[in-house]
């Protein structure tokens, strides 16, 4: 069975906006309703109003009430593990169990720079997030944690309270065919693919077989991992269920919709909305 969720714009909109779409992810009956962790607007244009997505998610825990939250994907090169086990803890109880960990390599070469941190090289940012998640496992599930990695050091650690979940379900964005898509094999519930929106159909499906053969590699079952994608919904709503309907042919039975942003946020996701009993009759 497939799943709906809503991605709708955080740059160049206003508070006001992003309450109402809230409102419109809960009561049209999408699945999820995210966020990006950028710290600068994506695209062409780096420079304007973005929102932070954690607060918003803590924002939109309390503006809604049954959809299930989360952020595509949290940069984990962004914050320390214990801190963001944190985060996400307190998330999850302010919305009373409803959080989805979205977690990714990370690293933003123009906001890096910007602030003055550091870029680690691919290879090494997968490694990060590797340990990261077992960071965050043995925090949400252990009383005093003692761990030393190769990245990460903790010394008697609690994080207090434990997330409401007994598991947060876990999001893992990677394109990496060597390092990154093992690490989703070997921890993710669901993979999102972490290449643009709008990459063909054919690359996806050929890097979902390349995580079957991970998956493989490591004795997991490859139908245990979910298979996720996000893209901006066409103006036509015919050619936007063609789309979905491709997707869905292809193994993607997680699709996250990502609303056109321009002038009018509000009125583009009442459109997808409407479009939401017809992309659930694909099934």
């Amino acid at each position: 069975m497939a799943t709906f969720g809503l991605k709708p714009p955080q740059q160049f909109v206003g508070i006001a906006a992003l309450r109402e779409v809230w409102t419109i992810a809960d009561d049209a009956g999408f699945d999820g309703c995210w966020v990006f962790d950028h710290l600068a607007p994506m695209g062409p244009v780096r420079a304007g109003d973005v929102f932070d997505g954690w607060t918003l998610l803590a924002a939109m825990a309390q503006a809604t009430r049954r959809v299930r939250i989360g952020c595509l994907v949290s940069g984990n090169t962004n914050r320390h593990p214990g801190t963001l086990a944190k985060i996400a803890a307190t998330i999850d109880h302010l919305s009373g169990g409803r959080l989805d960990l979205g977690l990714g390599a990370g690293g933003d070469a123009y906001t890096d720079a910007m602030m003055g941190t550091p870029t680690p090289p691919a290879g090494e940012r997968v490694e990060r997030l590797a340990e990261a998640l077992t960071v965050l496992d043995l925090l949400w599930t252990q009383p005093v944690v003692d761990f030393r990695g190769r990245h990460y050091t903790l010394t008697g650690a609690t994080s207090d309270p434990k997330p409401v979940q007994a598991k947060l379900p876990l999001w893992l964005g990677s394109s990496g065919e060597r390092r990154g898509l093992r690490v989703v094999a070997e921890h993710a519930d669901v993979w999102l693919n972490a290449a643009l929106p709008g990459t063909p159909i054919t690359e996806l499906r050929r890097l979902s077989e390349v995580l079957d053969k991970h998956c493989a590699a490591i004795g997991r079952d490859p139908a245990e991992i979910g298979r996720a994608v996000q893209f901006r919904v066409p103006h036509d709503p015919d050619e936007a269920l063609r789309l979905a309907a491709d997707y869905r042919r292809a193994g993607f039975r997680e699709l996250v919709l990502m609303p056109a942003g321009g002038d009018d946020v509000v009125r583009a996701t009442h459109e997808v909305a409407e479009l939401l009993p017809r992309l659930r009759d694909l099934e």
